[in-house]
């Protein structure tokens, strides 16, 4: 029989001030985690990464608008487990304790967002890690009537953002990343409404709208948006030259290369710079990303050659747009999960390595099982057109059920394409998906 070698070292580089955790500190949540049960997990009401040891034991979780990698690095005196929300961090200590030679970032794996990864700690062999979810939202179980479900769910965003704002010291200024899209307009008005209602000076908020170069259709469209509510004046437009967006920098930040995240974190990485170098102590942003995800308002393409998403896999698989085909899947990269689990690092990258503590309140459980309840297919019949006009029915009936407010909504546009002239980005960014690849692999050549 092969013998087992105790792991004499867990190494957590995360930074735990990151975690936004409501009803108990930190240490009762790692207790709870290193218990390991998937119920009591659950239960941990916020948006956090975690670490639990228990013995031999060691369980690692985390929400989905969090990263957290681990490595396994074999040492004389026993290997040690590395965990980190970046690869370049587990990087830096394999370099500064002489065990770089064993590094290659797809080594690196990535805790997949909702579950519970547990390696037992032993090496030689190298432990297998296992996979226990501890979130399973029921799927379709509101009734097909799209005001009432977007009353579930827009409540559901508020009282996030409502949660998260009583954490902030009362004297800091909030941040909404805005481009008057369904997504982020929501955001701003819950925001606004939920300071109002909590007694809080709404002038500490501001609505940050990205513009490179000569510009894109979002500043026009975040004015529009503004002009509409008679709340224009929270309007902040940033303002950046074409050669402040950096393709190879931006596939640094969010270390990945799916050419769709690299070009929104490369503009979110633009935006954050910008509020940065205006006012260098601002600390606190939401966002509207996980959106699109929850309501599936991706265009399919099903008509495509070679797609591999068809409207039925889209309404038939849960999640399939938060975390891809599942950990289980031959699909599943083990190096960085799958849909939004790995996608969040488009925005939450370029925020936390700009200082920024944010919310995507698209992205908390609670909203997540609403969306996951609601029956898309006895509301679309398999019909694409009419998946792509549901989420500006539910969110704008949502907004006026929950603020009273008559939202306006404008055509979908992604983030990338909003903020810059169509030329300029074609110019900008390569076509070809094997460029970013390559661009990433050569950071570590």
């Amino acid at each position: 029989m092969p013998m087992t070698q105790e792991i004499s070292r867990v190494v957590d580089l995360l930074d735990s001030s990151r975690n936004v955790i409501f009803g108990m500190d930190v240490g009762e949540a790692r207790a709870i985690v290193a218990r390991g049960n998937p119920d009591e997990i659950c239960r941990i009401d916020g948006h956090f990464a975690l670490v639990g040891t228990d013995g031999t034991t060691v369980r690692m979780v985390r929400t989905l608008d969090r990263l957290m990698r681990y490595f396994i690095a074999k040492r004389a005196s026993g290997p040690a487990l590395v965990i980190s929300d970046r690869i370049d961090a587990i990087h830096r200590w394999l370099q500064c304790n002489g065990l770089d030679d064993q590094f290659h970032p797809s080594y690196t794996r990535m805790v997949p967002a909702h579950h519970v990864v547990e390696v037992r700690l032993v090496g030689c062999p190298d432990p297998n890690p296992t996979y226990q979810r501890f979130f399973t939202p029921v799927r379709g179980t509101l009734p097909a009537d799209e005001g009432a479900i977007g009353e579930r769910y827009v409540r559901a965003v508020y009282d996030e953002i409502v949660k998260w704002l009583q954490t902030i010291p009362p004297q800091e200024p909030i941040g909404v990343c805005f481009s008057g899209g369904i997504d982020s307009g929501a955001v701003f008005l819950l925001a606004y409404h939920a300071m109002l209602a909590l007694g809080m000076n709404p002038a500490r908020l501001k609505a940050f709208s990205l513009s490179v170069g000569e510009g894109g259709q979002d500043v026009d469209q975040a004015r529009a948006f503004l002009r509409d509510m008679d709340l224009d004046l929270f309007l902040e437009v940033i303002e950046v030259q074409r050669d402040d967006i950096d393709v190879v920098d931006a596939i640094r930040v969010i270390e990945d290369y799916k050419p769709l995240d690299v070009q929104a974190g490369a503009m979110m990485l633009a935006l954050c710079r910008g509020i940065h170098r205006r006012y260098p102590e601002w600390r606190y942003l939401l966002d509207g990303d996980g959106g699109d995800e929850n309501l599936k308002d991706y265009p399919i393409e099903s008509r495509r050659a070679g797609t591999e998403l068809t409207i039925r896999s889209v309404l038939n698989n849960p999640m399939l747009y938060q975390e891809g085909w599942g950990v289980h899947s031959i699909k599943h990269s083990l190096t960085y999960s799958g849909g939004q689990s790995r996608g969040c690092a488009r925005s939450y990258a370029p925020a936390a390595t700009n200082g920024f503590v944010t919310l995507s309140p698209y992205t908390a459980r609670p909203v997540i099982e609403v969306a996951e309840a609601i029956p898309f297919i006895e509301l679309t019949q398999w019909d694409e057109e009419r998946l792509y006009r549901l989420k500006g029915e539910i969110v704008r009936r949502g907004v006026r059920a929950v603020t009273g407010l008559e939202m306006p909504c404008f055509p979908k546009r992604r983030f990338q394409h909003g903020v810059m002239a169509e030329r300029a980005f074609a110019d900008l960014f390569p076509d070809s998906p094997n460029t970013y690849r390559k661009t990433f692999l050569a950071l570590y050549e």
